[in-house]
């Protein structure tokens, strides 16, 4: 997640140079190799080491991904496309985790082996249909230090989030990564401002209507992102269950954003983003509220698949029209950084709402058991600490809840979008 939420952004203005097409053929193509590789690691600083460039080719692919739709397909089928991708994406979180674990039993080296002939397809795929730009990239210089500027404050932030709750907020590296960030970020912006070919183009900001599209966004998935986490270890530390038959309990949020995206799409022609947005945020954001209320060990199954089902289907409402408020309305030869921009902060979202949610759920938890939660290897508690936990979940989730709430306030500030020439 670190590797990759810093090369989003740089990778987006990149591909705006050298060409969508290439930049994604050559993400698959790093993803998979390094995807093989993983599978020979000889030991685990190799195997993290290995990740990390596998995070570099997931990096390219997502980028480019909405980038290449929206030149693909015409305005009228573009809402459409994007909510296809959307339910694409969730359902491979459905069957992704299941296909694993049964591949698992192959040994830990197949869950990466896996991924070879899968990718070798799908490179053949892309470069058989992927279709070549018309025109030729426009041959502007890259911002270098714009981009490693980018590296430095985004890599502070996501270190200081992702470790403070695990090694405490006064930690070193928590401190150091919030110094680099505060430090960072600033100069970033300035330089920004000043070149005359950045790496990120404030003026994509300048229409009110995109920035709260950003916003929202962000708000979206720093409130939703962690459910899935949060109540796969619940159960796991509630009732006793495997990761797996946990995993299998929290389907209905994938599900949700998989069954309502393509409707989404098709509902952008009859009413406006603002309208479809709010609506998602609001179904998040009466899914969550229901965990906040709800969410006891002895919660039955069907009422916890309504309320994760909520919160998948409110996701799929909103994704798809927001994501078309926004690039829609883009110039061509910056979707690629303009994406980069929606990836760079929907991956943000999911660091700090992972962190946040995280932290206030093991407040009320010994620093044990705090430890195992963020190991994952949580177990059946006793009365005294899962009441402790059960009430930090509340809590969690009523301030998911709320930072919900402020994205519909977001989300409904859009004005009209200024469509630019494509």
């Amino acid at each position: 997640m670190l590797v990759n939420t810093i090369l989003i952004l740089a990778f987006g203005r990149l591909a705006d140079i050298v060409g969508r097409r290439r930049l994604y053929l050559f993400g698959l193509g790093t993803l998979t190799a390094a995807s093989l590789a993983c599978g020979f690691a000889p030991n685990i600083v190799t195997l993290d080491a290995l990740r990390g460039v596998q995070a570099i080719g997931a990096a390219a692919i997502i980028t480019n991904t909405t980038a290449q739709l929206v030149d693909a397909f015409p305005r009228n089928l573009l809402a459409t496309a994007l909510g296809l991708n959307v339910s694409i994406a969730a359902f491979a979180q459905v069957i992704g985790p299941l296909i694993g674990g049964a591949v698992a039993g192959w040994g830990w080296r197949a869950v990466f082996w896996f991924n070879v002939p899968t990718g070798v397809v799908g490179l053949i795929w892309a470069r058989m249909t992927l279709r070549k730009p018309r025109e030729r990239p426009e041959h502007e210089p890259f911002d270098v230090i714009g981009a490693v500027l980018s590296f430095v404050w985004l890599g502070g932030l996501v270190v200081a989030l992702s470790e403070g709750g695990a090694l405490g907020w006064s930690s070193a590296p928590v401190i150091g990564g919030g110094a680099v960030f505060a430090i960072a970020l600033p100069l970033f912006v300035v330089l920004q401002l000043r070149r005359r070919y950045p790496l990120l183009d404030f003026h994509l900001f300048a229409d009110r209507a995109r920035s709260a599209a950003y916003v929202a966004n962000f708000l979206l998935q720093l409130a939703r992102f962690a459910v899935v986490l949060l109540v796969a270890l619940y159960l796991q530390a509630a009732r006793g269950l495997s990761p797996f038959e946990a995993g299998l309990r929290v389907i209905p949020v994938a599900a949700g954003m998989a069954l309502v995206s393509p409707f989404a799409g098709r509902l952008v022609a009859y009413s406006s983003a603002r309208v479809l947005s709010t609506a998602g945020l609001a179904l998040t954001g009466i899914g969550l509220l229901g965990l906040a209320l709800r969410l006891e060990p002895h919660t039955s199954d069907a009422e916890l698949w309504v309320w994760l089902a909520l919160v998948g289907a409110g996701t799929g409402l909103f994704m798809t029209p927001n994501t078309n408020a926004i690039m829609s309305t883009v110039d061509a030869r910056r979707r690629g950084v303009a994406n980069g921009v929606r990836s760079m902060m929907q991956n943000t979202g999911y660091v700090v709402g992972t962190a946040l949610s995280l932290g206030i759920v093991t407040t009320w938890l010994p620093s044990h058991e705090k430890a195992e939660a963020y190991a994952g290897t949580l177990s059946r508690l006793g009365k005294r600490s899962l009441a402790d936990l059960t009430h930090g979940y509340h809590v969690a989730f009523v301030v998911l809840a709320a930072i919900s709430a402020v994205g519909m306030v977001a989300s409904l500030l859009r004005g009209q979008a200024v469509r630019e020439p494509l």
